[in-house]
């Protein structure tokens, strides 16, 4: 599969402009972990995480100062480009989605800019993956069926954890045909044949 599959798009990203407090508020709007900062073209400067903001001890240090400092006129915000990270890990639409995983389980980065001809095009999240891995197993199940139903619309289809069972086929010219067929689906670890129909 590949990440531009699966990936969150389009990217909610800030400038290096952006003011701290509205980069706070999106990651807290939008219940995520990060925002890529990008340039006037769009292309990817930066990335302003939790983490980055977490650690800023200015914006964790709410005591009161034991002298107030007085200023004449307008004091400016932060900006994100005094916190965020300029050294980011990304991966390209095109890339395949175990690349991001492994990126992801090597750096501990929970999620990853996606760039697309050298753009930000969107972000894959840890949370990503496990959403697709929550469904995989009903994936699977209704794409083996949808294949086998035109064969033999009696054979019953089982799917855990990517191991596909299927009961019905009685000769072997019919079991081989349903493992060749199950074994086309993405994401199939092993296909068990059973010749037993339930309830007979």
């Amino acid at each position: 599969m590949l990440i531009r599959e699966l990936m969150t798009t389009p990217a909610v990203t800030v400038g290096p402009r952006t003011s701290i407090g509205t980069a706070l508020k999106l990651l807290d709007d939008r219940k995520i972990t990060s925002l890529p900062v990008v340039d006037a073209g769009g292309g990817l400067a930066g990335i302003v995480s939790e983490a980055d903001l977490v650690q800023d001890q200015d914006l964790i240090d709410d005591r009161v100062p034991v002298a107030a400092v007085h200023t004449s006129g307008r004091t400016p915000a932060r900006l994100v480009a005094e916190v965020m990270t300029h050294l980011v890990v990304a991966v390209r639409a095109d890339d395949e989605l175990e690349t991001a995983i492994d990126l992801m389980r090597s750096t501990m980065m929970k999620s990853l800019p996606v760039l697309d001809a050298g753009n930000v095009a969107g972000m894959i999240s840890r949370s990503d993956v496990i959403h697709l891995l929550a469904g995989r197993d009903q994936r699977i199940q209704a794409e083996v069926e949808d294949l086998l139903r035109v064969e033999a619309p009696d054979w019953k289809v089982q799917v855990n954890d990517g191991i596909v069972t299927v009961t019905g086929p009685a000769d072997p010219h019919e079991r081989r045909l349903a493992e060749v067929l199950a074994g086309t689906v993405r994401g199939v670890v092993a296909i068990s044949i059973d010749r037993r129909l339930s309830g007979t």
